[in-house]
């Protein structure tokens, strides 16, 4: 009772996170200060002393100082269910859902022109085994012009970040810190995100990456872990992919099967 009574006006928060960040940082018993006979709590002593040099700009004065929106961090194992989770708790609390690695596969999607990563260069590897001859169908009319080919043959140029991310999303290589600063500091720190809030889904999935957002004073106000049963991980995934296969299969036999009546059709 006596702590309460003398805490200051963002409680164990840091007013200096909160009025410059907009996040609730909680403050550290070390790095405390008093003013007007109320205990402030800081994240920092750099903050302590900004603090004290200038009390009055981060303390209270009409009405209550406002608290930030929501920010949550889901997390789980691939397949426990965060993205069906994470849509419906947006929806239902009002605040942006951010899909962590669809948003990176968007940012490199104009350049790579389709997905990458491990589950989508299966399904390619498939594709790319079926074989078409190509003079064969240019009796079709189904071969692609010399312009066509050529800009096909072209390799796209990726940006150092664009290469990064996309290291990420195929080998799972960390993102460097000045990469993740171009994604990740505009959810806390930008509108519309800044005064909305955001439910982040799959992100942090490394020590790194925590440590990242420590680093930089991006506390989320919930962190939670969905932990499943690998049976029901598997009951969840087996079956869409077992069907990809099957449709990859029959697929792969449609093409042999045209390839080997468009054989026949050329020899007579």
């Amino acid at each position: 009772k006596e702590k309460k009574r003398h805490m200051g006006d963002t409680n164990h928060f840091c007013p200096v996170s909160l009025k410059e960040n907009f996040v609730l940082y909680p403050g550290l018993y070390e790095h405390a200060a008093k003013y007007q006979e109320k205990i402030y709590y800081f994240s920092t002593s750099e903050y302590r002393d900004k603090f004290l040099k200038n009390p009055e700009e981060y303390v209270a004065h009409n009405e209550p100082i406002q608290a930030p929106p929501l920010r949550v961090c889901l997390l789980g194992t691939h397949g426990a269910g965060k993205t069906t989770c994470a849509r419906q708790l947006a929806d239902k609390l009002g605040i942006f859902h951010i899909q962590f690695e669809e948003y990176l596969q968007e940012l490199i999607l104009a350049k790579t022109k389709e997905k990458v990563g491990a589950d989508f260069d299966e399904e390619r590897e498939d594709d790319n085994k079926m074989p078409i001859l190509s003079q064969e169908l240019d009796n079709f009319s189904q071969t692609m012009t010399k312009t066509e080919i050529e800009k096909s043959k072209q390799e796209v140029e990726l940006t150092d970040e664009e290469e990064a991310i996309k290291a990420n999303l195929m080998e799972n290589k960390a993102l460097p810190p000045e990469v993740l600063d171009n994604i990740v500091l505009d959810w806390w720190r930008k509108e519309p995100f800044r005064s909305t809030g955001f439910i982040l889904d799959g992100f942090p999935r490394t020590l790194d990456e925590a440590q990242y957002l420590s680093e930089r004073g991006l506390c989320p106000d919930v962190a939670v872990y969905i932990q499943v049963e690998e049976s029901d991980v598997l009951d969840r995934l087996f079956p869409p992919r077992l069907k990809k296969w099957k449709e990859r299969q029959y697929k792969k036999k449609e093409n042999k099967k045209k390839l080997k009546d468009l054989k026949a059709k050329i020899r007579v």
